[in-house]
């Protein structure tokens, strides 16, 4: 099996998950202390799967981290497809978490000036709570084209 940047095992790869989880670690605590988050359902399911994304990039990051202590070999079959279905599931859900929540703050800000109107919504915590969620997200695509090769060449 081929040794990419980025596979697990490697320095490269501890830190594409090192990135992923702090990402969307961020992203959730700058959206829990926004005000006003909890009125719209987009954002609720934004927390909802970065938290999934924190847990999934925490758990494949220990795994590295002992990888790297032990010099274990993580390149077998059933780990990396286990490895490639968790980061396609996550990356999916987390595209979709960020693009909906996105989306929703793009009719808050332009089309309803929703954010002028109500002071109670903190609509600059939100947009930067979704940068960081897309910042997870594009951690996350890479990761999973990295293990969309890794499964090819077995």
């Amino acid at each position: 099996m081929k040794r990419l940047f980025g596979s697990p095992g490697r320095k490269s790869g501890l830190i594409l998950r090192i990135g992923q989880c702090m990402s969307a670690a961020v992203s959730i605590g700058v959206m829990a202390s926004a005000h006003g988050f909890s009125s719209t359902t987009a954002f609720c399911y934004l927390i909802a799967s970065m938290g999934l994304q924190v847990l999934w990039s925490f758990g494949l990051m220990c795994l590295d981290i002992h990888a790297l202590r032990f010099n274990k070999d993580l390149h077998t079959n059933i780990i990396v497809s286990l490895f490639v279905v968790g980061d396609w599931v996550t990356a999916t859900l987390s595209l979709a978490a960020a693009s909906s929540s996105a989306g929703v703050m793009v009719l808050f800000v332009t089309d309803t000036n929703i954010c002028k109107s109500d002071l109670n919504l903190s609509c600059n915590m939100i947009q930067i709570s979704i940068a960081f969620a897309f910042a997870s997200w594009f951690l996350l695509a890479l990761s999973s084209y990295i293990m969309f090769w890794l499964v090819a060449s077995i």
